[in-house]
């Protein structure tokens, strides 16, 4: 039975309770028959975070992007990868764990095995309709514009 996490504090009787979410040894028992893409989500209501567990076949890549706004955890459960950043080629093995701060550049281009891996960040806000000043207020510097 899921318990819904309404956020609230609330008394034990009515806390939202920690629960198993996904086998990642199962996951990987599928090795290079596991198809390609999110092999699980976190999917949970009520949840501060997502998560999702991701496979590249051999050879497979996510393109150079750069993620301004969340810092990102990525950890190899499987295979072996290489992380292109800004300052060079990282190699990445089952085991190794990466942090992906915000503002930064990478790629991910799979090794020769394909590479399975977790990756976790804050959950991102729902889409909101907001009045068209909204975004001139994100487009300001921070600074106001005057280096202060």
């Amino acid at each position: 039975m899921a318990v819904e996490d309404s956020g609230s504090s609330g008394t034990a009787a009515d806390s939202p309770l920690p629960r198993l979410l996904c086998d990642t040894a199962e996951l990987l028992s599928l090795g290079g028959d596991a198809p390609a893409g999110a092999l699980w989500k976190l999917a949970e209501p009520g949840r501060q975070l997502d998560a999702n567990v991701v496979r590249l076949p051999a050879g497979g890549r996510v393109d150079a992007h750069t993620e301004p706004d969340l810092d990102v955890l990525l950890l190899v459960l499987d295979g072996g990868a290489r992380l292109d950043s800004a300052d060079g080629e990282h190699p990445l093995r089952a085991g190794a764990l990466t942090w992906l701060p915000h503002g930064s550049t990478r790629a991910v281009l799979a090794g020769p095995d394909g590479v399975t891996y977790l990756t976790v960040h804050r959950r991102r806000p729902g889409m909101r309709i907001q009045p068209p000043e909204a975004a001139d207020r994100l487009r300001r510097p921070l600074d106001g514009g005057d280096g202060t």
